[in-house]
This record gives structure tokens, sequence and C-alpha cells, in this order.
């Protein structure tokens, strides 16, 4: 245990994490280092600051990601169309890579040797959080609190505070029963009443999105600019990627919009139910699914839908950093450069809607396109040997006997 002499602990100021901090000090006799990440969870991240402090932590580090996170993640991401499991918009999934990438930096610039996270051993954050660290720093040590001690409850995690005099904030009122993670992407609600599949959540459970009834009974009307397979604009304002997240949160959520309540495979193995409030990412997905479908080729189009569920599982079980995933975003960006254009969209009670899209790229041609004269724009005749000759091999394999139903 000794070996351990410094050690950078991803850090959320709260109950897990700062019984973490002492219990690395006192088990492994070794300094911490904290890093607090602000990925837009929509709390104060600075309490963290004093917090550590108190727990005796020297060297502090909080930083503002929001930026990092949106630009060089989430909408890379989105340029892939990915959904884990014809649902899932990977909200939590696509915030880990990020903060691997800086804890190893992070170990880096102190000289530390090890880092740890306060991710359980049921769950899929510590393959993610693992696997990112060993892709980019091969040598470094990772220490799994709850893979090595024995608190396992909330109760055993109190009454450890008491015997080493770790401060506790109580929080007054009602505390939620859920486990929550948010980002700029989402936030999602596990445990509680959740664990049981066919309970319904109460209402006073989403912290996102009005209800869809009692969304307002207007819609609101949206236009998204794309440029490069990326949102740029929204209603013809320039944006930076953080920005327009946190905008479309509040527009679509105000609208019912992004609700989603799944029964996931996890990739340790076990079933999982969670509640999730994605709305800037239902927004966004159906905007660019819309804009590609005036520019991208449909042999493109169709091999990008192929490749998703592929893409999607890779940053769902931990692969962000893998060489396949890099191999994927380079086809996934190489097809993107003709994405461009302005997408509307209509919002009303849950519901997203496209209702117009034009881009100077588009590949649509209304003169070969219409149903009306054409103006020999296309020959219609030669429907009959295209037709023909794609009927061949069944109608040879009809004259040889064999059964096709």
């Amino acid at each position: 245990m000794s070996s351990v002499k410094k050690v950078v602990l991803a850090y959320s100021g709260g109950l897990d994490t700062s019984v973490i901090v002492r219990w690395l000090q006192e088990k492994y006799q070794c300094e911490v280092v904290t890093f607090t990440a602000d990925i837009g969870q929509g709390e104060e991240v600075e309490p963290a600051r004093e917090k550590a402090k108190l727990l005796g932590v020297k060297e502090i580090h909080i930083e503002d990601l929001r930026e990092e996170f949106a630009r060089d993640y989430v909408f890379p991401m989105f340029r892939a169309n990915a959904i884990y499991e014809g649902e899932y918009l990977l909200g939590t999934s696509i915030a880990r890579p990020l903060i691997a990438k800086r804890l190893v930096e992070i170990a880096r610039e102190t000289g530390a040797d090890a880092i740890s996270h306060g991710a359980t051993g049921k769950g899929n954050d510590q393959v993610r959080f693992e696997l990112g660290a060993y892709a980019l720093m091969p040598g470094v040590r990772v220490i799994a609190p709850w893979r090595e001690w024995d608190l396992t409850s909330r109760e055993t995690l109190l009454a450890y505070c008491e015997k080493h005099d770790i401060p506790v904030e109580m929080k007054r009122g009602k505390k939620s029963p859920y486990s929550m993670d948010a980002n700029l992407l989402h936030i999602s609600y596990e445990g509680g009443g959740l664990e049981d599949p066919y309970w319904e959540p109460e209402e006073d459970m989403w912290r996102w999105s009005v209800a869809p009834e009692a969304a307002p009974d207007k819609p609101t009307y949206i236009e998204l600019g794309f440029r490069g397979g990326d949102v740029v604009s929204v209603d013809g304002q320039a944006m930076s990627p953080a920005s327009v997240m946190i905008h479309l949160n509040q527009v679509a959520g105000a609208n019912g919009v992004g609700r989603l309540d799944l029964v996931e495979n996890r990739y340790v193995g076990m079933k999982s139910r969670g509640c999730y409030e994605t709305p800037a990412g239902t927004v966004i997905l159906k905007a660019h699914r819309a804009i590609e479908s005036l520019t991208l080729d449909r042999e493109v189009a169709h091999l990008k839908d192929e490749l998703m569920p592929r893409y999607a599982s890779l940053v769902y079980t931990g692969y962000w950093w893998s060489p396949e995933r890099h191999m994927l975003q380079a086809a996934i960006d190489q097809s993107q450069q003709y994405v461009n254009g302005t997408v509307r969209l209509k919002l009303y009670k849950g519901s997203v809607q496209v209702v117009g899209r034009k881009s100077d790229d588009s590949l649509f041609d209304p003169h070969i396109a219409t149903f009306e004269d054409d103006r020999g724009a296309y020959n219609q005749k030669d429907a009959e040997g295209f037709i023909r000759l794609n009927a061949l091999r069944m109608r040879i394999a009809a004259k040889a006997g064999r059964k096709l139903g």
C-alpha cells in the first residue's frame, strides 16, 4: 500500500468521494490530489474546494470543461447519430472519456503515480474510467475503493465520517431517493422506486422538463443551423457548442421534450432501469438526421446507419479512446463535409417534428423528384430494365423450383 505516494481523485465533493479522500489517506498513506469537473451538471462546483481543504488536500483542481465536453465529445457523437439499444442517447457514457483524460493529465502534471474514482463495482463507469485511463497512460495505477473497502451503504459511510472527523453537509428537506448524474447532455435517475421496472416514477422526480400534458398549448418553432454536421446557430444566432446545449435544454424542456424510461443492458452483465431527460440531445438528433436526409448520398447514409450501433456500443462500453472508435470517427467526420444548412422544427407537448429543411449542398433535385412534368429530366422507361435486372436472380431460382416462402 505504501508504494502509492500521490493519487489523483475524481472528486465531486459529495459523501462518497469525501470518504474516499480520507480512506486513501489512511489506507495508502498517500497524498491526495482532487479533480472536480464542471461539465454542465447545473450545480456549483466551487464548494468542493473548501470541502477538499477541510480534508487536508493541498492540490485542488476545479475546471470548467463545458465547451470542451460539448465540442469534442457530444458533437462528434451526434455526427454519428449514436443511440444505444435504440433509445439511450449516451449522456453519462460520453462524459467519462473526458474525465478520464483530465485525470491522467493531472496525474502527469502533479507527478502522481495513481488515479482513483468513486464508481461502484456494479456499474459501467468503472469500466469507462479505467479503459480510458489505461489507453492514455498505460502504466497508471487505478484505485477503485468500492472494489476494496467494506463500506456498503450510506449508513456505513456516515459512520466512517463520524469516526474519522469528516464534515458532512446534511441537506435540509426531503432527500431525493434517486442516484442522479447530470451534465450538459442529460440528467439520469436510478435506484429508489425505479428498481421495480413496472413502477411509474412520480412527476416531481423530473428536474429539466415539464410533463408533456402540462406543456404550452401553443407549439414552439426553432431553426437550427448546421455546418459540417454540427449545430452552429439557433434561430439565426451563432452559438458555441455548450451554449447550444444550454439553450436547447431550456427550450425543449419547457415543451416537455426529452423524457425516457429505459431498461438497458449494462456492460458488466446486468439489466438496469433508469430514467433520463435529454431535451437538447433529442432535438439535435432529430434535426441532424433531417439535414443529412438532404445532403448525404444514399449509400453513405445507409452505411452510416449500419455503423452507428457499433459506434454507440463503443461509447457505451468505454472504448472512446480505442483505435476502432477513432477509425469510425474519421469515416463519420469525412461524411459530414456537406452536412450544412438549416432545419426548422416544431416542439409541442413532448414531441419534436421536422417541418422544414434547406441547404445549399442539397442533393434533392425538384426537377427529377416532381410528380408533375419533369421535361425529360428522368426517363421512366429506364425503370423497366432496372427492375428486370434486379429480379433476375429470383426468376432463376423460381425456374429451378426453389421455394422462397
